[in-house]
């Protein structure tokens, strides 16, 4: 290797090194920020009580029905996301699998409709609401959320059942595997740790994002019952404390971002530990 291939080696190592603390020392600092600012609101009654009269004026209360409202939405809407996004995903890799234009042309528009801003997602599930007459409430909001992932769950597990050899697909078919048989027995199985990212990022992704849910989900001081009743969502507690004048409030805010945080951490932990859990039985 001469001299001039070193110093190019040395350089782009410095560069990717340097995007990747940075990026840790980002995220790091975002984390910081949300749990300092938010320390002297964080307690247990944040977690257990919801609501009390003047709470946004600084009275009592918690935001305990944000925190359930958050998780039947995202729950509800990754259920769905993966009930449509999961069979759509071995479709593409495996039924399609000869007909790369048709694989290339649905990638595509997948792509797209990924990268529309959820603002739209949400202006689109108000469209249906008063199409169908409903008001804003739970089930309008799992609709849209769920609206908003399924593109994210489908091309998520497309990449990763991309990588899966053709041969294993071949070798499964020649010993008189039908091809639902070889989808959902070894494609599945053999992606299982790609599934589990995808619904961890569609999940995250659903009970983070606040446009969707605006005018789709409504907003309320009580826990839903029904799916036909208003729910609160943490984006949408915190964007409305966060317009506070009263500094307890905006403190609030960061409160109810760091329990966000924390049920986002503990998600994600979670399908890391089943992910390599099954992959480790899979092997043996």
């Amino acid at each position: 290797m001469n001299r001039r291939k070193i110093i190019e080696e040395n350089i782009f190592k410095f560069l990717s090194g340097f995007a990747t603390y940075s990026l840790i020392a980002i995220l790091a600092f975002i984390i910081i920020i949300i749990f300092v600012k938010g320390f002297n609101s964080l307690s247990l009654d944040m977690v257990i009580k919801t609501p009390k009269g003047g709470y946004y004026y600084g009275g009592e209360g918690g935001v305990l029905n944000a925190i359930i409202g958050s998780l039947d939405i995202a729950f509800g809407a990754t259920f769905i996301a993966i009930l449509i996004g999961m069979p759509a995903a071995l479709y593409i890799n495996v039924h399609l699998i000869r007909y790369k234009r048709i694989q290339n042309t649905i990638r595509y528009l997948l792509d797209a409709l990924w990268g529309i801003p959820s603002i739209v997602y949400g202006a689109f599930g108000f469209t249906l609401m008063l199409f169908f007459g409903m008001n804003a409430s739970l089930i309008a909001g799992i609709i849209t959320i769920a609206l908003l992932i399924t593109p994210i769950v489908v091309r998520t597990f497309d990449e990763v059942l991309s990588t899966i050899p053709i041969g294993l697909y071949e070798a499964t078919l020649a010993l008189g595997s039908t091809k639902t048989e070889t989808a959902f027995k070894i494609m599945f199985k053999q992606g299982f740790s790609g599934f589990i990212t995808a619904v961890l990022l569609a999940f995250g992704r659903g009970i983070g994002d606040a446009a969707s849910v605006l005018f789709t989900a409504g907003y309320t001081d009580l826990i839903p019952l029904y799916l036909n009743e208003p729910a609160a969502t943490l984006p949408l507690a915190i964007f409305f404390q966060l317009g506070s004048p009263i500094p307890e409030v905006r403190e609030r805010a960061f409160a109810a971002a760091a329990i966000l945080t924390i049920i986002i951490l503990i998600i994600s932990l979670t399908a890391r530990y089943l992910s390599k859990r099954y992959s480790k039985s899979n092997l043996k």
